[in-house]
């Protein structure tokens, strides 16, 4: 990977559509990066693009590319093995994503949990409990790292040793609100930092309601705790069921003005729900390639019995003694989506649970 050209890609703010035409003109990332200004203008780009690219800020690069040196940062571009596949289909998927933190958490069964900055007590409280629960039965948190909800949502999952991920409004090297620099690092611990926008891109109003779309599309569905009529909580919910997802919603009181969103979007056809399990319920179809394991009643060893080969080979590998997806991964020679989803039906059937360490056991 030509991690300088992909850089420059990046500083220039290029969609995947015109990555594919640079490519198609000039044949990959690196070519297209050594033509002049005036060819990438011939090639479709507007001005400003062609300039970023043809004359890159060298300071900028050179920052981005030390930032690359550490182990825990990564720079995935679309089209390769590391891009999350659901993020892939939706319109607008960006060229390139910067993570801090885990790669393999970008493929694994999760679920949106967003609403209000200013929620009330309840929705916390909610929020918590939802993403306790979720995450403690293998279903990876996705939010935005924003005060109230959101900050509630990863907190959850962190609470019960799962995985969670926070899309950012801004460069990844930074980190907004300021008061959730903690939280921030143990989410890139525990999960991953992720972000479209270049080093040093600020907290720009106009990025937040973008990101939104990442947050909806890298998730199976998305959960609106509390949030009023007008919000970017409901956006999330609008782009959700765009992109094919599913949106859930929590009713709260009548009295209550940050339930009236919730409200809205259950008439509008959003599946109420009123537990967890109400939400696992509905994911675990969705969960991979396997959707009729998980309208069976067995799994686990029982499982192995079913002649699905996939699962003889997992059942192999699983016992008692907790095993990391890694380890299962390396064992089995199952991709890390393939044991992800199975490992979230086996879940929801009660045959694993998930401990500490994002490891797997049976069920006694």
């Amino acid at each position: 990977m030509d991690c300088r050209a992909w850089l420059t890609l990046a500083h220039a703010y290029l969609s995947v559509g015109e990555w594919q035409a640079l490519c198609e003109r000039f044949g990959d990332e690196t070519e297209a990066c050594r033509q002049s200004e005036a060819h990438l203008r011939d090639a479709g780009l507007p001005d400003h693009k062609a300039s970023s690219i043809a004359s890159p800020d060298e300071t900028l690069l050179s920052t981005s590319l030390a930032w690359l040196e550490s182990d825990a940062h990564h720079l995935v571009a679309h089209g390769s093995e590391n891009y999350p596949e659901l993020l892939a289909t939706i319109s607008g998927a960006p060229l390139m994503l910067f993570v801090n933190g885990d790669v393999d958490a970008l493929h694994l069964p999760a679920l949106a949990i967003v609403g209000s900055r200013n929620p009330t007590r309840g929705g916390i409280r909610n929020a918590l409990e939802f993403s306790r629960h979720l995450a403690r039965n293998g279903v990876t948190i996705v939010s935005g790292l924003a005060q109230g909800i959101d900050t509630a949502a990863h907190r959850g999952a962190l609470d019960a040793g799962g995985k969670t991920v926070a899309f950012l409004g801004h460069g990844i090297d930074r980190v907004y609100p300021a008061e959730n620099h903690d939280l921030a690092h143990q989410v890139a611990a525990n999960g991953a930092l992720l972000s479209e926008y270049p080093l040093g891109a600020p907290p720009d109003k106009r990025h937040f309601p973008e990101r939104n779309r990442l947050i909806s599309g890298l998730s199976l569905g998305t959960l609106v705790v509390e949030a009023a009529r007008r919000s970017g909580s409901l956006i999330t919910a609008r782009l959700a069921a765009e992109q094919g997802r599913e949106v859930f919603a929590l009713p709260g009181s009548i009295h209550n003005p940050l339930a009236r969103g919730c409200h809205e979007l259950i008439r509008q056809g959003a599946k109420l729900v009123e537990t967890a399990a109400d939400i696992g319920a509905e994911l675990a179809p969705l969960a991979g390639h396997l959707e009729h394991a998980a309208l069976q009643p067995a799994a686990g060893p029982a499982m192995a019995d079913s002649g699905d080969d996939d699962y003889i080979t997992l059942c192999k590998y699983l016992s008692h003694d907790p095993v990391s997806v890694d380890e299962l991964k390396s064992q089995s020679g199952l991709t890390i989506d393939q044991l992800s989803s199975m490992l979230l039906i086996l879940e929801l059937h009660g045959e694993v649970e998930s401990v500490s360490g994002g490891r797997y056991a049976l069920i006694a």
